[in-house]
């Protein structure tokens, strides 16, 4: 079986591993060298994936390769969670994540620029709709886009945490006055 197909088979695996747990497929490859591939899953859920449903879904790909055994080295598996910057591999992770802050890496250059920070604004057609910190909105086509992340907004972050401490400790001020 050639690397493609390797990699197509792993996806279909990982997909049904996914579909029967409950969870979303976010992205399944294949890395490293080739007398030791490492093949990664990345999974999610709304709240997150536990380390219980990692674990069933490694269980279930793993059982799938060793039996099936079109891999023909021995191989690393691991699934986990895609993290708080989640990658962004097909476009329909650009229309659901519109709003939030990414920042990607196109191909060729969009106007003397190959990288981009900012907000997705969405999609249209094959194209991602993107607010670029630096040169305003630009539209990228989406088979241009090499590598795309979520981007953690530290400061509102910070922001959210503040306003949460600030009610936790209303809510312990109150609970003292009433006893």
């Amino acid at each position: 079986m050639d690397s493609s197909s390797v990699v197509e088979r792993v996806c279909q695996v990982a997909e049904q591993a996914a579909i029967d747990h409950g969870v979303e497929l976010v992205h399944a490859e294949v890395a490293g060298p080739e007398g030791h591939p490492v093949v990664r899953v990345f999974i999610d859920k709304p709240g997150g994936v536990t380390h219980e449903d990692c674990s069933e879904v490694s269980t279930q790909i793993g059982t799938v390769l060793d039996v099936e055994d079109f891999i023909h080295a021995a191989y690393t598996l691991e699934v986990s969670s895609p993290g708080l910057e989640r990658g962004l591999y097909k476009l329909a992770d650009f229309e659901r994540f519109a709003g939030a802050a990414a920042k990607l890496r196109t191909r060729v250059a969009i106007n003397n620029q190959r990288n981009f920070r900012g907000r997705i604004i969405g999609t249209e057609n094959d194209q991602v709709i993107f607010e670029d910190l630096t040169s305003g909105r630009v539209t990228i086509r989406f088979d241009a886009i090499v590598i795309a992340n979520l981007e953690v907004d530290i400061e509102s972050e910070f922001h959210r945490a503040r306003e949460r401490e600030a009610i936790d400790r209303e809510l312990i001020a109150n609970r003292s006055l009433k006893r």
